[in-house]
């Protein structure tokens, strides 16, 4: 989790934010998994979340100890604990009516992504702990999803180092081995 003593004052951010911002895109690259044509999962970490807030303190020029807390209570549910993966998931389409179209057919989908990790079985994730992002008629375009793992499955993880993704559901099916080089930011996550 993060504390208030983690973040940079704003006048600090300020001075160190180029550097900061490259630093977290370069990791982001390997924290970025497209499934299929236009879904894609951003998984989240300490640093990730440190520099969402970050950004958000600079935007709004927040400084006042309560408000800083308050998006810290805000932003922390998202980082692992470490038996876990967390992910924004973006449900992408350019064209505005399509969107609205597929969101209807997909309604459901977030609880549809799932992960296995080495040899294990595949975990299906915990959508939307924070609020509903789905009606009757449709899903929204984000959610925030979490997976959890048993010790088995991490330590075998570790002993495999592969993970596979995928979806399945009814209109939208897909399925992928991951690149090493995101298992390897991945797996960090377990440590």
């Amino acid at each position: 989790m993060l504390a208030r003593d983690d973040l940079y004052k704003l006048e600090e951010y300020a001075e160190k934010r180029n550097d900061f911002k490259q630093n977290v895109l370069s990791i982001k690259k390997n924290r970025n998994v497209q499934l299929g044509e236009n879904i894609t999962l951003l998984f989240e970490n300490k640093l990730t979340i440190q520099y969402q807030i970050q950004e958000m303190l600079r935007i709004e020029k927040i400084f006042e100890a309560d408000a800083i807390q308050e998006e810290l209570d805000a932003y922390n549910p998202l980082i692992p604990n470490g038996k876990n993966l967390k992910a924004t998931m973006l449900i992408e389409y350019t064209n505005v009516q399509e969107r609205r179209e597929k969101l209807k057919e997909l309604k459901g989908v977030e609880r549809k992504i799932w992960i296995k990790l080495g040899a294990s079985a595949p975990v299906f994730p915990i959508a939307d702990e924070d609020l509903e992002r789905e009606d009757d008629t449709k899903t929204s375009a984000v959610h925030f999803l979490r997976w959890e793992f048993s010790e088995s499955s991490i330590k075998g993880l570790k002993e495999n180092p592969n993970i596979s993704m995928g979806v399945d559901h009814d209109k939208y099916s897909c399925n992928q081995i991951i690149t090493k080089s995101i298992v390897d930011e991945l797996t960090s996550d377990f440590n």
